[in-house]
């Protein structure tokens, strides 16, 4: 008798032992386990903590791409889910699963939802966490869009370009930093102005480890380089935490060509003719052949 059969034949006797079991891993990989019974379970090598609180509400999903009705709510504690994390956005599109576990014989159980975590709240010691089912991923925009500019991410796929290559990273600590968000350092000449602008700045270690944050400027001046990210980092930086640095790029055609050599794999349709082509019309002076307005 499989599982799901044994929970069946459980539930079919009217005095039931149920309860749920919650599997959360993140983004970076850390795992934990969660049940809203009152003493640990344990199943598939991983150990669910009665301690949490963890809860939710039923669980109503829909054949629809709308986001399924349901939520987890759970305290916030030093041992489980910390404010801290929820804050640096470590738990923002972590994936989860939640059995329906006989907890009397945790291997009766059934698998109930898989998703993942979409937005996260807190309040009064507690945070509230939208959950999105495998539908939601079907709910995204698809196909080619025809735009002058390049629709592929650096270095994703569809641009194939290595950002582990010489020249388009720096690896190094941090020197100065402002309210995690302004970043100086004294000797990071070896890159033209505004190189990294766009690109993204990777936290390799310290309490901010695994964080990613998009450069708003880069700026070479006399006291040495000045990179400015968009918001702060979730969590504190310091002095001496070390940083990669990537390569920024603007998307458009003369970049991936002069500063990347990838144009082969541009992802763009720069000689696409402007609005102000498409909304031209005929006239006895000038020339209208379809080129350029400029």
């Amino acid at each position: 008798m499989t599982g799901v059969e044994a929970l069946y034949a459980h539930l079919g006797t009217g005095a039931t032992t149920v309860c749920w079991a919650w599997a959360v891993v993140r983004r970076d990989g850390v795992m934990f386990g969660f049940t809203d019974h009152d003493c640990d379970l344990s199943f598939d090598g991983m150990v669910f903590k009665a301690s949490s609180g963890l809860s939710a509400s039923a669980l109503l999903q829909t054949t629809g791409l709308a986001i399924d009705n349901s939520e987890a709510v759970g305290a916030l504690s030093d041992a489980s889910v910390t404010e801290a994390d929820i804050m640096a956005g470590r738990f923002d599109g972590a994936e989860v699963q939640a059995w329906q576990v006989n907890w009397a014989d945790p291997g009766a159980r059934v698998l109930q939802f898989r998703g993942t975590f979409g937005q996260l709240t807190r309040s009064s010691g507690q945070f509230h966490a939208e959950l999105r089912g495998l539908t939601e991923a079907l709910n995204q925009p698809q196909g080619m869009i025809y735009q002058t500019s390049c629709s592929a991410i650096l270095g994703d796929a569809g641009c194939g370009f290595d950002l582990t290559r010489a020249g388009y990273f720096a690896e190094l600590a941090v020197e100065q930093v402002w309210d995690a968000r302004v970043f100086q350092f004294g000797d990071l000449t070896g890159f033209d102005d505004r190189w990294f602008e766009r690109g993204r700045l990777v936290v390799v270690s310290g309490a901010a480890a695994g964080l990613v944050g998009v450069v708003k400027n880069d700026r070479l001046s006399d006291p040495g380089r000045m990179v400015e990210l968009w918001q702060p980092l979730g969590a504190e930086i310091v002095v001496g935490d070390r940083i990669r640095l990537e390569a920024g790029c603007d998307k458009l055609a003369a970049t991936c060509q002069m500063k990347f050599h990838n144009f082969l794999n541009f992802r763009g349709f720069p000689d696409i003719p402007g609005a102000d082509w498409l909304m031209s019309y005929p006239t006895r002076a000038g020339v209208n052949d379809g080129g350029s307005l400029t």
